[in-house]
Parts: C-alpha cells; sequence; structure tokens
C-alpha cells in the first residue's frame, strides 16, 4: 500500500505540474501577436496537455485504489469533501483542453489578465486537498 501512495503522491504532483503551467502558456497566447510564436505556443500548449492527461489517468487510478483499500467509513468526512476537490479539479483540466481548442480555432475572446486569475485556481485545490488529507477536519 505505501508504494501506490508514494506513486500516487509523485504522479499528483507532475500532474499539478502540467496545471499550474499549461494555463501560463494560455496566457503568452492571449497576448502573442507574431503567427510563428503563437504556433508554437500551441505547440507546447499540446505537448504539455497530453502529458498531463497521461499522468493524470495513473495518479487518479492509484488515488482510487487507495480509498477503496481503505473504505468509506464514520469519520472519514474529510475524504468526501477531497473527493469533491478532485472532481473540481477534474473538471479544471477538461476545461484546459476546451480552451485548448479556442485558442486552436483561433476563437480566444479573454484577456491575459483572466488566463493569470485562471492560472490560480488549481493552487487553491492543491491546498485545498492536501489540507483535507493532513489536518481531516471532518
Amino acid at each position: 500500500m505505501l508504494w501506490i501512495k508514494t506513486f500516487h503522491i509523485v504522479l499528483v504532483a507532475a500532474w499539478f505540474s502540467g496545471l499550474f503551467y499549461l494555463p501560463r502558456i494560455y496566457v503568452n497566447l492571449a497576448m502573442e501577436t507574431e503567427p510563428a510564436a503563437y504556433r508554437r505556443l500551441l505547440v507546447m500548449a499540446r505537448k504539455l496537455y497530453r502529458f498531463m492527461t497521461f499522468i493524470a489517468i495513473p495518479a487518479l487510478a492509484c488515488g482510487l485504489w487507495l480509498w477503496l483499500a481503505v473504505g468509506i467509513g464514520s469519520g472519514q468526512g474529510w475524504i468526501h469533501a477531497k473527493l469533491g476537490v478532485v472532481v473540481l479539479l477534474v473538471l479544471y483540466h477538461v476545461y484546459c483542453r476546451h480552451l485548448l481548442g479556442v485558442f486552436e480555432r483561433g476563437e480566444n475572446r479573454r484577456s491575459h489578465r483572466w488566463y493569470r486569475f485562471f492560472n490560480e485556481l488549481p493552487v487553491l485545490g492543491m491546498l485545498a486537498a492536501v489540507a483535507l488529507v493532513v489536518i481531516k477536519p471532518f
């Protein structure tokens, strides 16, 4: 079980590296006016999205394994809250794919400031998930 926990932590850290950096590429795409640089940033965004998706799947699988191994019992309200945070992070990940499509089609209407705000959301998700696991407030 400790190996699964180890893999889960490492994979989640790698997944979050993508969740932190992909929206930063979107900030640059929203500001970019040079077509060649725009295309280069799109290639980076596509590759990063593919990498973070490839990493997210086993991270979530390890988390599911740990959850099923521990079980759901009374006094485990924190795990339900953490699962809610994980669902929100998966939705964020999927929405990042939608935004990539918007940039690929040249249809972005949002400012770089909006993407800067959007870029901070996974930090809040990580803080909430870690706090729930470590503190187990309920």
